[in-house]
């Protein structure tokens, strides 16, 4: 069982409703001029405006792929320091919008350079007032600066459908090998987190096609149970592969309790048995330590930081921070950065952003990039780079 740390941390507030969709619901506020509060080890250069942005991905050829969640597609052709030019792509998929949901994650295949595949997570309806996250991929085609998305096709959904908006978390990462890993939150529903015939609440690992691989632990069970790599989980909004190879995610606890837990093949985390946080009616949940059969997270945080996002360094730009995981913070506004000595971790830095942080990517140039949480056009999109660089 690895080690459980829990570390002192600085007291900011943790802006949570009952249910988790405080910490969550856009903010609404205008662009900041906080991010370029001195005394950051970076620079900070806007390069363009979005609606609600939810997350990123970078293209072999230097540009880029917005979502934003209320199911708009964007291109960003050419990207420096100057102000991005934006264009839609046509063919993004239609999208139950409200609460949490909507269009989400993207990111791109491993032989991207050869099959053009692109992936995307998004909230799709169901019978009565149901709706769930599902993941598409399809072809992206840039020629004649027309983008479109070419024969989308849905390759997995959450099982099952249920009531609410919130928890879909639906983060997608290939791993080295080229599997696909996906987060799929419990949906404000505290039990499917441990119910093996329920894919919710848990770390899957898929096939680049949606189907499961012959070596996950419990694929000799069939169904949806096969999907599952790790379980116990709450609503996990980041996940990224270390420099050498391990796999981590991030995730809200209730009230109080975010974690940051490096993810282990078959491994049950123990939410909502336990949690270092607690119920938002007040009722206690015992702390991890109580049950050592469970996996412990590495780095829990109370007051919460809200966790929407996980990236780990590895350009140039910044040598000192090279193999540094750094967190966008919701609630509290920050960009954090954690460092990992084996099988411990630490925060190790927090920078006041001004506004919720809902992206971190490390651009092909190096520089850390960063998507506000902001609606209405004012979700900027952040370079931040050494001043002059």
């Amino acid at each position: 069982m690895r080690p459980f740390t829990l570390l002192p941390l600085l007291a900011f507030a943790a802006a949570c409703s009952a249910g988790g969709e405080g910490v969550e619901a856009a903010n609404g506020s205008g662009a900041a001029t906080a991010a370029n509060a001195p005394g950051k080890p970076f620079a900070v250069q806007p390069v363009a405006d979005f609606d609600e942005p939810w997350a990123m991905a970078f293209l072999p050829d230097g540009s880029a792929l917005v979502t934003e969640r209320s199911g708009a597609l964007v291109w960003l052709p050419a990207l420096g320091t100057k102000a991005a030019v934006k264009a839609p792509v046509s063919g993004a998929p239609k999208v139950d919008y409200g609460g949490q949901g909507g269009l989400g994650d993207v990111a791109i295949h491993p032989d991207f350079k050869r099959n053009h595949l692109v992936y995307l997570s998004w909230v799709e309806a169901g019978t009565g007032d149901t709706r769930g996250a599902v993941v598409g991929r399809g072809r992206l085609v840039t020629e004649g600066g027309t983008p479109r998305l070419e024969g989308l096709e849905i390759i997995w959904r959450q099982s099952h459908k249920v009531e609410g908006r919130g928890h879909f978390s639906h983060r997608i990462v290939f791993a080295p090998d080229g599997k696909m890993f996906l987060t799929s939150g419990e949906r404000q529903k505290f039990d499917p987190a441990q119910d093996m015939a329920m894919n919710l609440g848990k770390v899957l690992r898929l096939n680049d096609d949606g189907t499961v691989p012959r070596d996950n632990p419990f694929a000799s069970r069939g169904g949806v149970t096969a999907q599952i790599w790790s379980l116990g989980h709450r609503n996990l909004l980041g996940l990224a592969f270390a420099p050498d190879g391990r796999l981590w995610e991030d995730e809200m606890g209730p009230k109080g309790g975010d974690e940051f837990n490096r993810i282990e093949r078959g491994s049950n985390y123990g939410y909502p048995i336990v949690s270092n946080g607690d119920h938002y009616d007040g009722k206690d949940i015992p702390d991890h330590f109580t049950r050592p059969e469970f996996n412990a997270p590495e780095v829990s945080w109370t007051p919460v930081i809200s966790p929407s996002s996980l990236m780990f360094y590895t350009g140039k730009l910044f040598p000192e921070w090279r193999g540094s995981a750094f967190i966008g913070g919701l609630s509290s506004k920050a960009l954090v950065r954690v460092t990992i000595d084996g099988d411990t971790a630490r925060e190790a830095e927090r920078w006041d952003m001004g506004e919720r942080i809902r992206e971190v990517e490390q651009g092909p140039d190096g520089a850390i990039w960063v998507l506000e949480d902001g609606g209405k056009s004012a979700g900027r999109l952040l370079r931040l780079a050494p001043a002059g660089r």
